[in-house]
């Protein structure tokens, strides 16, 4: 494995700890910056906005410049917006620090993937993507509740101290590990990476990220009530559910990109068909601990295998600019979330039960699932028209950019044979 997927997983990890973290610790920073539950849920809903805003924005300023001082600039921001928080004195100070810690969260996993890509070769790229995405899923199985553990006992400060020092230690990864021909500028400007988003495949694929991950986190983000009011859980034991949740997160995400490298569309077809299952498993046997218990793990792992894949896919149509469509497909992601989050709550508020996210986001996958098949239709239908050329011009693309490097050194090594 490169060492240079360690240093992006590392980065990995502390953006999604920094995200997630704060759900353990909003009822100690509500009380100590004395504001009520709704004011503090800005901490948590400010910071995924911004991410969608950070995806775009960003991502779009930053396309023609080098990749690898881009993701070193990010994780100062990063550090910076953390340091922030540790150190905010008013609620604005701690809401301004979360919103700059946000703006490299979609720009890093967005040009993340595509360095990561560059790492290895063609056939493994959905890998390496899900290698660099394993530091998200550990925050999740490992950071959040050690970092609740932290702040709980420590004074919630100590968290975003601790989470700093993690920015610190992927900084410096980044800037020794990640060669820097793997992470050279693109060889286009922001025109030729919007002219990618004029593939049709590309916003199916987004349209496909938002329903896919929008009906999974409309199941989970009311899962503690579902955990204590229907399947009849202690609510001491939900953190621990939530860490077997993360459990399955983390298997899912290998496989998914495993199979992903393998059949890009045929594995997301299957694994979508798969979340819908479980899912209407779930909201059936939810009142069963024991297949609640399965239900999670298997809804983690369902769940976040589609990433490798859809990232994957966004950036094998945006061809050779893919730099803007792999952050606009990290800023869908969050969108999926509060897409799915307010449909879930929409069905609790209507009075249907603690169990009506869940089939709300049975029914949202299943909306991306027929995206999914439409898509996957259209590029057999493609290919079948073309000789099999939509299939492979990834690779074509690859091969170009190889010769084109091979003639840059040729021209290098005469022009100082010349000088000599």
């Amino acid at each position: 494995m490169p060492a240079g997927l360690l240093a992006l997983a590392i980065g990995g990890f502390g953006i999604g700890l920094t995200e997630f973290v704060i759900m353990g610790l909003l009822p100690e920073v509500a009380a100590d910056f004395a504001v009520n539950e709704a004011a503090a849920g800005w901490f948590i809903s400010g910071y995924a906005l911004s991410v969608v805003v950070g995806a775009l924005l960003v991502t779009a300023a930053v396309t023609s410049l080098p990749r690898k001082p881009v993701l070193m600039a990010l994780l100062v921001l990063f550090i910076a917006g953390n340091f922030l928080s540790a150190i905010a004195d008013s609620y604005a100070a701690m809401l301004l620090g979360r919103v700059i810690a946000a703006l490299c969260h979609g720009a890093f996993f967005g040009i993340g993937s595509v360095v990561a890509a560059s790492l290895v070769p063609a056939h493994k790229k959905a890998g390496a993507i899900a290698i660099m995405f394993t530091g998200l899923t550990a925050a999740n199985v490992l950071g959040v509740p050690f970092g609740t553990f932290l702040g709980q006992n420590l004074g919630w400060r100590s968290t975003f101290w601790a989470i700093t020092v993690i920015g610190v230690i992927a900084l410096l990864g980044i800037a020794f590990l990640v060669p820097s021909t793997a992470a050279a500028a693109p060889s286009g400007g922001l025109r030729t990476e919007l002219g990618a988003f004029a593939s049709g495949q590309i916003w199916l694929s987004i349209i496909v990220t938002i329903l896919g991950f929008g009906g999974m986190f409309g199941a989970f983000t009311y899962i503690a009530f579902t955990l204590t009011e229907v399947s009849g859980f202690d609510a001491g034991l939900v953190p621990w559910l939530l860490v077997l949740f993360g459990a399955g997160l983390f298997v899912g995400n290998f496989a998914g990109g495993k199979g992903a490298d393998r059949a890009l569309d045929k594995s997301l077809v299957i694994i979508l068909a798969g979340l819908v299952v479980v899912l209407i498993f779930f909201a059936l046997t939810a009142t069963s601990p024991v297949a609640t218990v399965f239900s999670l793990a298997l809804m983690g792992g369902f769940g976040f295998a589609t990433v490798p894949g859809l990232q994957t896919r966004v950036m094998k149509f945006a061809c050779s600019a893919p730099t803007l469509a792999s952050g606009a497909n990290i800023g869908a992601f969050n969108l999926g979330n509060a897409m799915g989050a307010w449909v879930g709550g929409l069905t609790i508020s209507m009075g249907l039960g603690y169990t009506s996210p869940i089939w709300a986001g049975a029914i949202i996958t299943a909306a991306a699932l027929a995206v999914m098949l439409v898509a996957a239709s259209a590029v057999v239908k493609s290919s079948s028209r073309n000789g099999g050329v939509t299939e492979t011009a990834a690779a074509a693309t690859v091969d170009v950019e190889a010769v084109s490097e091979h003639s840059a050194t040729e021209q290098a090594l005469g022009e100082n044979a010349a000088v000599r």
